[in-house]
């Protein structure tokens, strides 16, 4: 352990990495020690945990690895069919992006990651930590990766008062002076596995941390106080309607959502416009079409931004119902393949399908 009170750089790393070849975690992404990483595992993997926890994405990761187990093979895939595999994971524009930088790899790049911090900044979809993370853990590049895990780590390292998101440029300023040369992506990973099991949000385990001795939070009692964060407003609610209509053999009315913007190009039922409090109510005007209605109760799904309250209602309709212009039918085998976001599911379930 570090007793070094000046926070030495170079031990704190050399600590952290031999507390890492004890402890690393075995993700289905990692490659095993002596294993060169695989650049296209490395690169679904970081894309795939962007706000999303380790837990959820594993078998994701697992279903896309086996259906495209390389780069070439998802740049051919077609984009709905990644939008399917897709449904559940959330923020879809990264889906969206997915596709775009596996199209541009295998075009430009004749199918490899480029070897290069800036080259990989302009692919879609990659932005300066997912960049900074290919780097360092596929290619072995000193860069410098700052995830929440590591701004927590650093913050309770150096005892930091200025809040986030403020405090954020130096966070990378000292965690670029920690990086080592040697090992930076094993470094990376291992600052991720140290907030993501010792370095918790609370009750953090600093009797067995690496860093035991020159965490400037720890001696001063108050580790769990680190990040500071500026208090946030709260969150706004949105209002609007959800529409579930079944035809009598069990098919359902679906449309597609809009390319870009939220849950852009996944399957919806009809809904109305999602507005402010004190917005207009939906009424039977803005249902897709005319029948008999039933309320089901209200749908609550909370987004980055805002919360969302969706009223949903269901119509039983005859079998050789015609669909609005924009909306299709899909059978009843279809639905649970189809890519409806975690918002519509609920939807559905609220109105028993």
């Amino acid at each position: 352990m570090v007793t070094d009170s000046s926070g030495d750089s170079q031990a704190s790393a050399d600590a952290l990495l031999r507390w890492y070849d004890r402890h690393r975690r075995t993700l289905p992404w990692r490659a095993q020690p002596g294993e060169r990483a695989d650049p296209y595992r490395v690169w679904l993997s970081e894309i795939m945990l962007q706000q999303t926890t380790v837990q959820a994405v594993k078998p994701y990761f697992e279903a896309f690895t086996r259906r495209w187990p390389d780069v070439r093979a998802l740049a051919a895939s077609p984009p709905e069919e990644i939008m399917k595999m897709w449904a559940g994971l959330g923020y879809y524009s990264r889906a969206r992006n997915l596709h775009a930088c596996a199209q541009m790899v295998a075009a430009r790049h004749d199918g490899a990651f480029p070897a290069d911090e800036a080259a990989l900044l302009r692919l879609p979809g990659v932005g300066a930590y997912t960049a900074a993370a290919i780097a360092a853990i596929a290619f072995d590049i000193r860069a410098v990766v700052v995830d929440g895990n590591v701004e927590r780590v650093v913050s309770r390292l150096h005892a930091l008062e200025t809040p986030l998101p403020q405090g954020r440029p130096e966070i990378r300023r000292l965690a670029g002076t920690l990086t080592p040369a040697a090992r930076p992506g094993d470094f990376a990973q291992a600052m991720m596995d140290l907030g993501a099991t010792l370095c918790t949000p609370r009750s953090p385990g600093c009797a067995i941390c690496p860093f035991l001795g020159a965490c400037a939070a720890q001696r001063a009692g108050a580790p769990e106080t680190y990040p500071r964060k500026t208090p946030k407003g709260g969150s706004p609610t949105r209002r609007g309607a959800a529409f579930v209509v079944l035809r009598a053999d069990g098919a359902l009315l679906v449309g597609v959502r809009p390319p870009r913007g939220l849950l852009g190009g996944m399957t919806e039922v009809p809904t109305t416009a999602w507005t402010p409090d004190g917005a207009r109510p939906a009424t039977g005007a803005d249902a897709p079409l005319h029948a008999q209605w039933r309320g089901c109760g209200v749908v609550r799904h909370v987004f980055t931004h805002f919360t969302l309250e969706l009223a949903v209602s269901r119509a039983d309709v005859p079998p050789r119902t015609p669909p609005p212009p924009g909306l299709r039918w899909i059978s009843a085998n279809e639905i649970p393949g189809e890519a409806f976001p975690t918002l519509f599911r609920k939807v559905l379930a609220a109105a028993g399908v």
